[in-house]
């Protein structure tokens, strides 16, 4: 923030924008909803937020008058806060690009992070120019996409806030004429009205088709024209600290995805999903390359042109058209071809089609040698030189596809085998027998799977989805991730499958390690793997191993958990390194802290040393891709935090702790995992209160996934996928998982004789640091007077001493952490933030309340017609709170 008083306050337009959305969306609600609905709104927000600012007998009078709300009224009442919330969000979005404007274009400091800042410390501090741009060149960032149930805002609405965005931005203009800024604001108020039209419900769960399409358009929408327009600013930037550009071929950053490929426990995602969303990715990528091609032909009129241009375009006027003429009907065949595919009628490949990415670079570098022989360089280095970055980015496929499996399932299928052939029950052998097996199988040029099989459904589900492997062109999938693993036989096993099926270009195999168990296995199964010669001939020089955030975030609690991921990776580098190997490490990042989510830059910079060096695979879930790359000008600044964290790390690693730092942190992280254990499994009733406390058992009227939320129909909270887990404790404010054991951990440290240790290392430790600020952040937002209103109106008596000891707790947490840090105020060095949360507080809390009030009704309604009007207005509560805490699961 700007100390000088004089100065004008940055977050004046955030504000200003923020004031006429909502009086424009009043605007709709008179005219859609009329007067009486407009005044209880505003009875209601007068009411919030007196009871905010300490009157008590505001919050007694809120809460009678939504108890006794009729369902019909609650339903308008409930998207009116939820659309002003949303608004918000847009509004904070757009003001955020704008900052990044004013940096750019202000006489003063460069933003923090970005491209000039970091690269000009980085050379301030001793860094070369010839080895930050080396650096730079060699990055390999991979952003992979996934379909993870957490984007609880419809498609369409997601387009209309966009739409507002940009008419924000349009009012920014400073030159605009008074007419000009009239018809804009009657374009924002049309915008609103048609949002406040629109049903925000989901009335269909999707198809994982429908998920990839979502997936996709993100690159229609923003990537395809952000990806070169951050490319010619870190060519820019690079020129003027290094005074060289960025060559041909580099892309720091690529894309993967999951979405159509992640098979783990979603019985949807079959193998002909998985056919299908390939062709589905190859007719995006062939549409936006043809567009491209078709206004590179428009522009290239050219007559001149070299030899080399000449001889492949043939005789004629206008070389260059002729030659892109011929690109551009290759594109056409590749559209018809993947659009056949996707209507699941595979046709067969032929010489026509563009499938590798070297077939479409031919040409373009043809077009590039030949203008620069000509004088016409400054023409190459415009259309086409995006054309030709969008291809080192994107490849023909924009993102490829990882397929993931959980490792059970191949052990089913491996078993069947050996049962038919007669060898035993591999699913009964010993890790070491198995292990001998499947490298004796791997080594053994005989068929190992029978055509005539007999199998259950699951198993030949299984063996099917290898087969598409074999069958699909290898530019199109990315990796073979296995969830669960646990063990050398689950990497062997995936690798022998992959043989049996005959897949030529075999996909990489990337063991994911989630639960605690599963982590501190990790370096020895990667050890024993590494050790094996066969395995390191066929895997390389280079490895990559998956690290899961949530479910080990679900088993353990936030603390325990970052601290077992970090001392893995440590581990896990320690042991490539003495086999000379190159180790990425993928990270399995969720949107919320409790899934190991959080500002990207600082989670990069508070990795152990050398665990990054210039690679990295990092998952995008569900809402957090809209609100990473869902404008343009957010998505262009995501890109450049991603370059230069992983730059800065690469180059100038973070300090790792000191034995005594390791020492108190395991001690610390055991009595978190031991406090957060306790609760969540050793008291008989948690699951029984869960349910009761929180919108858990109704989070499937959302219908926002595809995938069940349980991997198993029964169980308790270890059955329970690790999204609607988060979800749930969102919704209510109590946010426990990002915090349960942190408190007790804390105490202990503080009480003890290392308590000045602990405050240094949560000071000058990267990774404290980081972990500490996030959470946090978490308590800030947290509520457990809102908690404690689904007690009361949802808790059966004998359970409620449960949730008053976790409320007690997480205050507990806010004051160790607090203490630690030696503040009286959570966020105090964070005021924005702390302010936003302010501000939103008083829209949220009607919802929560109104929120569990309709849980009430609708667990105990018996009328079908009623239950369904509760049900939407159930829903829109949710959409509403997850609004305002930006976050779902």
């Amino acid at each position: 923030m700007n100390s000088d008083p004089r100065a004008p306050d940055p977050h004046a337009p955030l504000r200003r924008d923020v004031r006429q959305l909502g009086a424009l969306l009043g605007e709709s609600l008179r005219l859609l909803d009329g007067e009486p609905l407009y005044q209880a709104v505003e009875e209601v927000r007068a009411l919030s937020k007196a009871a905010r600012d300490g009157d008590a007998a505001a919050w007694v009078r809120l809460r009678a008058r939504l108890e006794a709300l009729p369902v019909d009224q609650a339903l308008p009442l409930a998207r009116a806060f939820a659309h002003f919330l949303n608004l918000s969000n847009v509004a904070e979005q757009h003001h955020r690009v704008r900052r990044r404007r004013d940096y750019q274009r202000l006489d003063g400091p460069p933003q923090r992070a970005s491209l000039d800042e970091t690269f000009g410390r980085l050379i301030a501090g001793g860094v070369s120019p010839a080895a930050l741009r080396a650096a730079v060149c060699d990055l390999r960032v991979e952003l992979v996409l996934t379909a993870h149930p957490t984007q609880i805002n419809r498609r369409t609405l997601l387009r209309k806030h966009a739409n507002l965005a940009a008419l924000l931005e349009h009012q920014d203009r400073p030159d605009l004429t008074p007419a000009e800024r009239t018809r804009l604001v009657d374009d924002l108020r049309r915008e609103i009205l048609a949002i406040h039209l629109t049903d925000e419900v989901h009335r269909a769960k999707p198809t994982p088709i429908d998920e990839a399409q979502g997936g996709l358009l993100i690159f229609e929408q923003t990537l395809w024209s952000a990806w070169p327009r951050f490319a010619r600013g870190l060519d820019a930037a690079l020129t003027r600290h290094t005074g060289e550009g960025l060559p041909h071929g580099a892309a720091p950053i690529r894309f993967g995805s999951w979405m159509g490929g992640d098979r783990d426990g979603n019985p949807n995602v079959t193998p002909e999903v998985t056919r299908r969303v390939c062709a589905m990715a190859r007719w995006m990528a062939a549409e936006l390359y043809w567009r491209e091609v078709d206004r590179l032909r428009d522009e290239l009129s050219l007559e001149a042109c070299n030899d080399a241009l000449r001889e492949a375009a043939g005789p004629g006027p206008e070389p260059y058209r002729q030659l892109l003429r011929g690109v551009r009907q290759r594109l056409e065949e590749t559209r018809a071809w993947a659009a056949e595919g996707l209507a699941g009628r595979p046709a067969p490949r032929h010489d026509g089609l563009l499938l590798d990415p070297d077939q479409l670079r031919a040409p373009l570098m043809l077009i590039w040698h030949s203008l620069h022989a000509i004088g016409a360089g400054t023409l190459a280095r415009g259309r086409l030189l995006d054309l030709l970055r969008r291809l080192d980015a994107f490849g023909l496929t924009l993102a490829r596809l990882d397929v993931r499996q959980e490792a059970d399932r191949h052990t089913e299928a491996l078993d069947a085998i050996t049962r038919h052939l007669g060898l035993g029950s591999y699913a009964a052998w010993p890790e070491a027998e198995r292990q001998r097996f499947l490298r004796a199988e791997l080594q053994s040029r005989r068929p190992l799977t029978p055509r005539d099989l007999p199998c259950s459904d699951a198993v030949r589900d299984v063996l099917d989805t290898f087969d598409v492997i074999a069958e699909l062109h290898p530019g199109s999938l990315g990796a073979y991730v296995i969830s669960m693993a646990g063990a050398p036989s689950d990497v062997l096993a995936v690798e022998l499958l992959q043989k049996a099926a005959g897949v030529r270009s075999r996909l990489r195999v990337v063991p994911l390690f989630e639960t605690q168990a599963d982590l501190d296995a990790a370096p020895a199964t990667l050890e024993d793997l590494l050790s094996d010669p066969d395995w390191r001939a066929r895997s390389g020089d280079a490895i990559e191993v998956m690290i899961g955030y949530s479910d080990s975030a679900k088993d353990a609690g936030r603390l325990a958990a970052a601290w077992a991921l970090y001392v893995a990776q440590e581990q896990l580098v320690a042991a490539c390194d003495r086999h000379g190997v190159h180790l990425t490490l993928f990270h399995g990042r969720g949107g919320s802290v409790g899934r190991g989510g959080g500002p990207t830059h600082a989670a990069i910079l508070s990795q152990p040393p050398g665990s990054v060096r210039g690679s990295l695979r990092v998952t995008e879930q569900g809402e957090v891709i809209q609100a990473k790359f869902g404008l343009p000008g957010i998505a262009l600044r995501t890109l450049e935090l991603y370059v230069t964290a992983v730059t800065e790390v690469t180059l100038t690693p973070p300090r790792g702790p000191r034995p005594a730092w390791r020492a108190l942190m395991d001690r610390l992280s055991a009595t978190a995992a031991a406090t957060y254990r306790g609760v969540v499994r050793g008291q008989p009733d948690f699951v029984p209160y869960f349910r009761a406390a929180t919108p858990e058992p109704e989070l499937g009227m959302l219908r926002i996934g595809s995938r069940p939320a349980r991997r198993r129909k029964s169980g308790g909270v270890e059955s329970l996928r690790a999204i609607p887990w988060i979800f749930a404790w969102t919704q209510t404010r109590l946010l426990l998982p990002s915090w349960l054991g942190l408190g007790a951990a804390l105490r202990e440290g503080l009480d003890g004789p290392e308590r000045e240790v602990l405050v240094e290392m949560a000071r000058d430790f990267p990774f404290l640091r980081s972990t500490l600020d996030l959470i946090e952040m978490v308590l800030a937002k947290a509520e457990p007077h809102i908690a404690a209103l689904y007690d009361d109106l949802l808790v059966p008596e004998r359970l409620r001493p449960l949730g008053e000891g976790l409320r007690t707790r997480c205050a507990a947490a806010a004051a160790a952490l607090l203490e630690v840090r030696g503040r009286d105020l959570l966020l105090a060095d964070n005021p924005v933030l702390r302010r936003s949360i302010g501000v939103r507080n008083p829209y949220v809390d009607p919802l929560n309340l109104l929120q569990a009030v309709l849980l009430r009704r609708l667990r105990a309604c018996e009328d079908d017609g009623e239950r369904a009007a509760l049900e939407d207005a159930l829903v829109v509560t949710i959409n509403g709170v997850a609004a305002g805490l930006r976050n779902t699961g």
